[in-house]
């Protein structure tokens, strides 16, 4: 379980990134943090690591302050970066060097990893594009097997194939004790893939419910006319390519179908009207 406890932060004097945020993990899930540039998205996801220290407020790892820097937590947990680099090694001689500071590396399983994103064992990193090299470390990441994988735009630089591959590579990687978060703009690439969706804007949280939750509650539609604005129902529409994206509460006597969700439309309608939102979902919790 990761534990955000009472966080602020701020870069030199500017004001917070983070203010007061709250937020609690639990095992057996793939996060999806959203949220627009400058939010907080990546400075969250390096406090979790440890590698930022917080003006007050801590965040816990199994009960452990990850900025204690444990070997503990550190085996524990993957950061995947957005930008990076690798070195002019071999994927072997990666391996010797990183592999031996995460007890549950299985080069069997990175093996098979490589396998699914087309790669072999026998690569040069450093001689890869920058989509091979997305995929060759996120094999690496899976195969140490830590209890908490963290990826930050893990889709940037992909092409269509690779994303479809990077779906079902995360989704046979999951486990009732792993925690797998995922923070991205490109909505598309995981909204089927998520178990839990994290909203954060203006230094705070604005969402943090289940996918279940989120379907139960509401009814994401496309229509080709403007929906009808007397609907006590509807919460949100948005003109888009060929219609309108809609979004509606569904009828508590669940009469209504379940739909996907629009993680567009709904991180649109949680920032336009965050109370509304908040009222949904604690009524839903009551």
């Amino acid at each position: 379980m990761i534990e955000c406890n009472n966080l602020t932060f701020a870069y030199n004097k500017s004001l917070p990134v983070l203010n007061n945020f709250n937020l609690t993990i639990s095992n057996g899930g793939i996060y999806g943090i959203l949220g627009k540039n400058g939010a907080g998205k990546s400075t969250l996801l390096s406090l979790m690591c440890g590698l930022l220290t917080p003006k007050s407020g801590e965040v816990l790892l199994d009960g452990i302050n990850v900025r204690r820097r444990l070997p503990s937590t550190l085996s524990n947990t993957f950061l995947v970066p957005e930008e990076f680099e690798l070195p002019h090694i071999s994927m072997e001689e990666y391996c010797r060097i990183n592999a031996p500071f995460y007890p549950n590396f299985d080069l069997e399983d990175l093996k098979h990893n490589l396998e699914m994103f087309e790669l072999t064992f026998n690569i040069n990193l450093g001689q890869l594009s920058m989509g091979q090299k997305k995929k060759a470390f996120m094999s690496f990441a899976l195969a140490c097997n830590t209890g908490v994988l963290i990826m930050d735009e893990p889709t940037n630089g992909l092409d269509i194939t690779s994303k479809v591959q990077f779906r079902r590579f995360i989704a046979s990687h999951m486990t009732d004790e792993r925690i797998i978060i995922i923070s991205t703009h490109q909505v598309h690439d995981i909204e089927l893939l998520l178990d839990h969706i994290i909203i954060v804007d203006n230094r705070s949280l604005l969402l943090n419910q289940p996918t279940a939750n989120i379907t139960r509650r509401l009814r994401f539609f496309n229509t080709i006319t403007a929906p009808d604005t007397e609907d006590s129902s509807l919460l949100f529409a948005q003109r888009g390519v060929g219609g309108f994206a809609n979004v509606a509460l569904r009828p508590g006597d669940d009469s209504d179908e379940e739909t996907d969700i629009n993680l567009e439309s709904l991180y649109e309608l949680c920032c336009r009207n965050p109370m509304l939102i908040t009222r949904i979902f604690n009524s839903e919790e009551n």
